[in-house]
């Protein structure tokens, strides 16, 4: 097993992995900047280290100080977490030509994966099915009206580097798709510096699934069940469950089957997901249940995910201890053969932001009191006496519950929203209340569209 590790994030993640390192009495090494010196990840590894002021850009997303921070502290590998540097390709061949070792996928699957349009490409040819859309990226706005006269209205509009619900739009008819084309373009050559914009068909009744799967060492590429992620604000995930309440057993055998191809196509090794887009059957009779028939590929994260807790609570699998032991060129622990998922888990990302309008809302904690009892986890960045700044993402913790049901994990889930007390930054935990006794949650049968109904 890898002895010492350096975590090249943050808050409730790089807290989270060195839970699992100390377990395994691995030396966890946490940078920081200086806008988060007295958070709790901070204090817990064995060995903190200052890359930088609060910008991102200066610490965070700093390869040559977190290299240095790599160097001085003497580890033998680097897990980036989510976000920052997760999903940059030259971090990862930098990280390895350096003599450590990087816990995650190989360079060359973050590449293949990181563009959308080189993605659908590979993923058609591996036989997984994806949404009517171009190939090659719309080298114009007339090139991207053309594609969407072949397509059919309405289309999605899409930065072929884009990532996290963000460099997309939607175009009913050609009026606005000229205007999204603009749009997008410009923010996606502000924001990843890749201006490419790819055309897909837009389906605007979807729910949004994804299936965790491990590349182990030995070249086998499984599947960990999927997850229901389709309760969203602005593209952007707020709550998952796993088992999908959409998914019927034999949708679940082809989805899985269709994601275990997506990471052998791109010899894909440690945790990654496959995010799919399910579009409802048509009901011939009124009453007739939750179901689909189509999914389609949307895109592959090449990194362990926000929402993996719901995947470890059902599988019984610590998803971090098998990235560390993929990495270090070992089986894992437990047997792929006879993985079984138990019950029903829900994860709920608790933000500074506020309820209504989910703005962020940063701001000093002055009391921080997280629920508990069985089948209660609490993944959280902050506590008593710290701050919220607005420099980084609004997630502050997340709240994970597991039950024998779906009935019994959101019972669970209503009492530990109301145990869970922030006081200081604005917060979403009224959000959550309200969704947990909406009665389109409550049934199952709901899909992206279900928070703009709520408000």
């Amino acid at each position: 097993m890898i002895e010492s590790l350096l975590i090249a994030n943050r808050g409730e993640i790089a807290r989270r992995i060195i839970r699992t390192a100390r377990r395994l009495g691995v030396r966890a090494v946490a940078v920081y900047s200086e806008a988060d010196e007295a958070l709790p990840f901070v204090k817990e590894a064995d060995e903190a280290i200052c890359v930088g002021p609060a910008n991102p850009a200066q610490s965070y997303r700093n390869t040559e100080a977190i290299l240095a921070a790599a160097k001085t502290a003497g580890v033998q590998a680097i897990h980036p977490g989510y976000g920052f540097l997760s999903e940059n390709a030259d971090f990862a061949r930098t990280v390895e030509s350096s003599g450590l070792i990087w816990v995650g996928p190989g360079a060359d699957a973050i590449t293949a994966m990181g563009d959308k349009i080189n993605a659908r490409n590979l993923m058609a040819a591996a036989g997984v099915p994806v949404a009517p859309g171009t190939t090659d990226p719309a080298a114009d706005v007339d090139a991207a009206v053309a594609a969407a006269a072949s397509i059919g209205y309405p289309v999605m509009v899409k930065a072929a580097a884009g990532g996290g619900g963000m460099g997309m739009g939607v175009a009913a008819d050609e009026t606005a798709l000229r205007t999204e084309y603009d749009k997008v373009r410009a923010f996606a050559e502000r924001m990843f510096g890749d201006g490419s914009v790819l055309i897909e068909r837009y389906f605007p009744r979807v729910r949004h699934v994804e299936v965790q799967i491990l590349g182990l060492a030995d070249g086998r590429v499984i599947a960990l069940g999927e997850r229901e992620c389709s309760v969203q604000r602005r593209n952007q995930k707020l709550v998952e469950e796993s088992p999908s309440p959409a998914v019927s057993p034999e949708l679940r055998d082809r989805l899985l089957a269709a994601a275990v191809r997506a990471g052998e196509a791109v010899g894909y090794r440690n945790a990654g997901t496959v995010e799919c887009l399910l579009v409802p059957r048509q009901r011939d009779f009124e009453g007739d249940g939750p179901g689909t028939e189509e999914f389609f590929f949307l895109e592959m994260n090449t990194r362990l995910q926000v929402e993996h807790p719901v995947t470890e609570l059902v599988y019984g699998v610590d998803l971090v201890e098998e990235q560390l032991r993929v990495a270090a060129g070992l089986a894992p622990n437990f047997d792929p053969d006879a993985l079984t998922a138990h019950g029903h888990a829900i994860e709920l990302r608790i933000n500074a932001e506020d309820p209504k309008r989910f703005l962020p809302g940063p701001g000093a904690v002055r009391s921080w009191v997280e629920p508990s009892g069985e089948g209660v986890r609490v993944d959280s960045g902050y506590a008593p006496d710290t701050t919220v700044t607005p420099f980084y993402d609004s997630l502050m913790a997340k709240l994970i519950v597991h039950g024998a049901d779906r009935a019994e994990a959101i019972s669970r889930a209503r009492a530990a929203v109301a145990g869970f007390e922030v006081v200081g930054p604005k917060c979403n935990l009224l959000f959550f209340a309200e969704l947990l006794d909406n009665a389109e949650f409550l049934s199952g049968d709901y899909d992206t569209g279900i928070v703009g109904r709520m408000r």
